[in-house]
């Protein structure tokens, strides 16, 4: 068979949670800093794919189509992403790592992973690729990255619950694939499912808002941003505080609970409970 069967993929989960723990601290970090980039390779590449389309819908589902490179890249170059270490629960509850080194994991990555995200939205600052369409690519980014930071703290909360249960399932999934164009097949649908439902993501977040702050710095940017439909005061509390505490806190909660909780625990309660 082609395939791992669930029970085997919790195994397999487990051991790949107990190599990740392993790591030392510079190589996750490291590792983290690929991953944050990779995924905004992926947001970057669909927000310039989707930046003239004026209905919501369409630009999600073509967005959808693209940001899922970001993922592939993570897990078949090898990079180490938060979202998707949420499944390193199961080999917590199978006591083969340390609630330590579980926590010391997740903290090293996500700060490589935002590293990586902000590297990548400064050096499309700085190549002038905003500037597409008459500027037009710099004010979606604003509106885009405004519009998140204004998101009510449960809602944000939810929205990230969402997202990775669908990029916990995609990892999941990915893990009993034996072949490249299976895992690309298994990483596709659940992340197109969740980009083109508007479900929040922490990592790729880091690049969006990021990228919306330097855009933020070109007036003619933001004077298209707001013929676009965002609005003064929205675009104005948009920051690198706001950046935390109106979108990366509430949201990271929610990845956690979706990845760690509704998949990571449930599969470990059915498959490897004794």
């Amino acid at each position: 068979m082609n395939y791992l069967s669930p029970s085997e993929i919790a195994d397999f989960t487990v051991n790949a949670g107990i190599k990740k723990a392993n790591l030392s601290a510079l190589n996750q970090f490291i590792l983290g800093i690929l991953a944050g980039a990779f995924i905004a390779f992926g947001a970057q590449a669909s927000n310039m794919a989707t930046h003239t389309i004026a209905d919501v819908a369409t630009a999600k589902l073509i967005g959808g189509l693209i940001f899922p490179a970001g993922l592939m890249l993570v897990l078949m170059a090898g990079a180490e992403l938060f979202t998707g270490n949420s499944l390193m629960i199961l080999a917590l509850c199978e006591r083969k790592i340390t609630l330590a080194q579980l926590l010391r994991s997740w903290v090293v990555v996500y700060a490589g992973n935002l590293v990586g995200s902000v590297l990548i939205a400064i050096l499309i600052s700085w190549s002038g690729q905003l500037n597409y369409t008459g500027g037009l690519l710099g004010a979606v980014t604003i509106k885009a990255a405004a519009g998140k930071v204004a998101l009510p703290f449960f809602p944000a909360v939810v929205l990230g619950v969402l997202c990775n249960w669908l990029v916990c399932l995609a990892v999941w999934t990915s893990f009993g694939a034996k072949d490249g164009i299976s895992k690309a097949v298994c990483v596709f649908f659940p992340i197109w499912t969740f980009v083109a439902s508007g479900f929040e993501h922490s990592v790729a977040n880091m690049y969006y808002i990021a990228a919306g702050i330097f855009a933020k710095c070109n007036p003619s940017y933001v004077a298209k941003a707001i013929e676009a439909g965002a609005s003064q005061s929205v675009i104005d509390a948009l920051n690198w505080s706001s950046m935390f505490t109106g979108n990366l806190i509430p949201v990271t909660l929610g990845n956690i609970i979706g990845g760690a909780g509704f998949v990571g625990l449930v599969y470990w309660f059915v498959y490897k409970k004794k």
